[in-house]
């Protein structure tokens, strides 16, 4: 077959008068490029059809039917943020802009620490560069000295491979390592800032309880800052690297072929052209791996979020016999994830076969065309270009080249192959970058009071048709998301008003329209009625969880707090929260054993005073004394140990939310005139009116409808057995 084929090219070549070198390079580059378009055309033709076809859902999205302005109301406030997360992630505009912006954070300046590494990661990058090219030149030299049989050469060839050995490997470690850190200082900046932001202003209690957007904020805060670091770190090294190599092999290696006498623009020309083309193929063919990837994360968030949540409600659980449910969300959480993972298979399982055949074999095939071109098309020697002649005729000469040429190819042949794999990587990290860049502007938002939601369920409360509250009446929404139009102030006589307020829940549901109420120092206040009624959501709208969407809230001033040095709310909750530390901690807190000048006396004597002396006294380091104290103290002692923190802290006003539930009425009285005597004005949420109506002066009583009432306790006492009935209170 290669006769017969010979004799047509000279056949060809005679007729025509073309030469043959040059008929067998029109044949290949046309063999090439029907090849090329064998395998390109039905792929540009897929891309152009789904291109298509999301422009026609884009344009069929935005046609809607002309509706009521209520219906489309309500369909925006449960599906308008919704979407968010499902966002279309790529390499576009937006993910530039998130990019810098998290850039910015991770590098904030020249004369940092990160800059530093920077650069010392870019020098040790280009060493690594030029070394690449002085050992491919040096196993020429090496296979030249071999081919020539000269032993003294070889041998000095041999030392400069041995001594070039140290420094190649430690600039290889360096590169390693440098690139860990910087991961870890990305990783350091961007944990500082992403946690001042979720610890500031009540951010963590309103990305939880406010706002929807972000589910749960651990895995963002955790794994998903992780994962960006050291993508970003990877991804210089990625990027900079094969750039490097791909310049300084390319003038490496054109330098080379020229001595020679190869043209200078053929090969390489040859090479810009197929490495072109596959890269276009590739990125038509590639697989929105930026979307598989948030998706990824937000399933394994969901997956860790289920297994939290049987970790802390486990006793709850349990006692319910609730371990087949839970053992159900668990395996549909990780089929779910399991699911996706085997689409990301499959999709990769075709996109790594093309990007092999592509990068494996076009590649080296086209390599080994432009490293024969000097050799097959050139004689001994062209124009003044001469081979050395070392007594074999230019043999040990073409086989250096030969060898040089093929390692300065592999390595910028592995450049190019790297720059392409790192589009994948740069597909991974928008989808990393769109993850965080959304969990710090939901930070940004919260901290302005802005909150998006899925709002869920009724928007008014109605009972026996008498009590209707329209939502419009009371809040705006605007976009899916209610209006914040309160006015908060700071009162200068520590005195707490409410003026017109309306008590709402998160989900937007009115549980009172309007509450207007005046408390001044000293006005012990009883806070009752049915559950649901707003009790705990007035607590919250004092503190200011809660947003005011309407009236007027005074609460005291910072500075009228301080002046007083005694914080002007704190809040006893049923079940109270025992932080991580000694029982010290666990009664100064929030307030830090580092930075508080406190006794051990005087914290002895607060235990004493709730009966709980013993608790230090039977621990070996008594106050210094460490342990998981939620499930080592009963629920009465948490409550009174608890009272111990409310006593040291002595607040202006103490919002106590059934914080006696599980003491004797003995330890309650105690508690109570404790707190009197300390000069803390009491509002208590509780269903024992009876047993503390002596320690209170006013009464708050909401009906469960929306109506309340507020006027001195003795007055309401009269009727209270007539309304138990009503509101259900014992």
């Amino acid at each position: 077959m290669s006769s017969v084929f010979s004799k047509l090219i000279d056949k060809t070549s005679t007729k025509y008068g073309i030469r043959q070198e040059q008929l067998i390079r029109g044949i290949v580059g046309v063999a090439t490029t029907l090849y090329f378009i064998k395998i390109g055309y039905p792929l540009v033709t897929f891309a152009i059809k789904q291109y298509q076809k999301g422009k026609k859902q884009t344009r069929n999205s935005v046609q809607v039917p002309s509706r009521d302005k209520n219906d489309i109301n309500n369909a925006n406030n449960s599906k308008l943020y919704s979407k968010a997360g499902k966002a279309n992630v790529g390499l576009d505009r937006k993910f530039i802009k998130q990019l810098i912006a998290l850039l910015k954070i991770m590098v904030p300046g020249w004369k940092t620490r990160e800059a530093g590494l920077l650069t010392c990661a870019t020098l040790t990058l280009l060493a690594r560069t030029f070394l690449s090219i002085y050992v491919a030149t040096l196993e020429g030299q090496i296979v030249k000295r071999i081919v020539l049989r000269d032993v003294q050469g070889f041998s000095l060839m041999l030392a400069r491979w041995f001594a070039i050995a140290f420094p190649a490997t430690f600039v290889n470690s360096a590169i390693r390592y440098l690139e860990g850190r910087l991961a870890l200082s990305f990783r350091g900046r961007l944990v500082e800032h992403a946690y001042k932001m979720y610890l500031s202003q009540q951010t963590y209690y309103r990305v939880a309880a406010l706002d929807t957007r972000l589910g749960g904020a651990e895995q963002r805060l955790t794994d998903d800052l992780s994962e960006l670091a050291s993508s970003v770190a990877h991804l210089y090294s990625s990027l900079t690297k094969p750039l490097l190599d791909c310049a300084l092999v390319c003038i490496a290696l054109i330098s080379f072929s020229s001595k020679m006498g190869a043209r200078r623009i053929h090969g390489p020309l040859l090479s810009c052209v197929v490495i072109g083309l596959t890269g276009q193929i590739l990125r038509l063919a590639s697989p929105k791996f930026g979307q598989l990837v948030a998706e990824e994360a937000s399933k394994r968030g969901i997956l860790r979020e289920a297994h939290a949540r049987i970790s802390a409600h486990a006793e709850e659980i349990a006692f319910y016999g609730g371990h087949c449910t839970e053992h159900r969300y668990l395996i549909t959480a990780y089929k779910s994830l399991v699911s996706h993972l085997r689409r990301v298979l499959a999709l990769k399982f075709w996109y790594v076969m093309l990007e092999q055949l592509l990068m494996k074999y076009v590649w080296s095939g086209t390599g080994l065309l432009v490293i024969a071109m000097p050799l097959l098309y050139t004689t001994a020697t062209s124009g003044n270009v001469a081979l050395k002649d070392d007594g074999d005729g230019g043999v040990s000469e073409r086989t250096r080249y030969l060898t040089t040429s093929k390692n300065l190819l592999s390595s910028g042949a592995d450049a190019v192959e790297r720059l392409m794999l790192s589009y994948k990587e740069l597909v991974a990290l928008a989808g990393y970058a769109a993850r965080v860049s959304e969990m710090l502007d939901v930070f940004k938002d919260a901290a302005l009071c802005k909150y998006r939601r899925n709002i869920v369920g009724s928007s008014s409360r109605t009972t026996n048709n008498t009590t209707n509250f329209a939502l419009d009446n009371i809040i705006e929404l605007k976009d899916g998301a209610p209006v914040i139009k309160g006015i908060v102030r700071e009162s200068t006589d520590g005195s707490i008003s409410l003026i017109d307020v309306p008590i709402v829940t998160p989900n937007c549901e009115i549980i009172v329209p309007r509450l207007t109420i005046c408390i001044r120092p000293g006005d012990h206040i009883l806070i009752t009625g049915p559950n649901g009624c707003g009790k705990s959501s007035l607590f919250r709208i004092i503190s200011g969880l809660w947003p005011v969407y309407g009236g007027t809230l005074i609460r005291p001033a910072e500075n009228y707090s301080a002046k007083r040095e005694r914080p002007a709310l704190f809040y006893i909750p049923q079940k109270p929260y025992m932080t991580v530390g000694c029982l010290r901690d666990q009664i100064i807190y929030p307030s830090e054993s580092q930075t508080e000048d406190c006794c051990d006396e005087e914290l002895l004597k607060l235990l004493e005073e709730v009966d709980l002396r013993s608790l230090a006294e039977r621990e070996p380091n008594g106050l210094d004394s460490f342990g998981d104290w939620d499930s080592t103290l009963s629920g009465g002692e948490k409550q009174r140990l608890a009272m111990t923190r409310l006593f040291y802290h002595a607040p202006q006003y103490a919002l106590l939310d059934e914080c006696t539930s599980a003491v004797s009425l003995e330890a309650e009285a105690v508690i109570y005139e404790t707190a009197k005597r300390k000069g803390i004005t009491l509002l208590t949420i509780t269903h024992r009116v009876a047993s503390l109506a002596k320690y209170h002066k006013l009464l708050l009583r909401f009906d469960g409808e929306g109506g309340w009432t507020f006027g001195p306790l003795e007055a309401e006492l009269r009727d209270i057995h007539k309304e138990d009935a009503k509101i259900g209170i014992s």
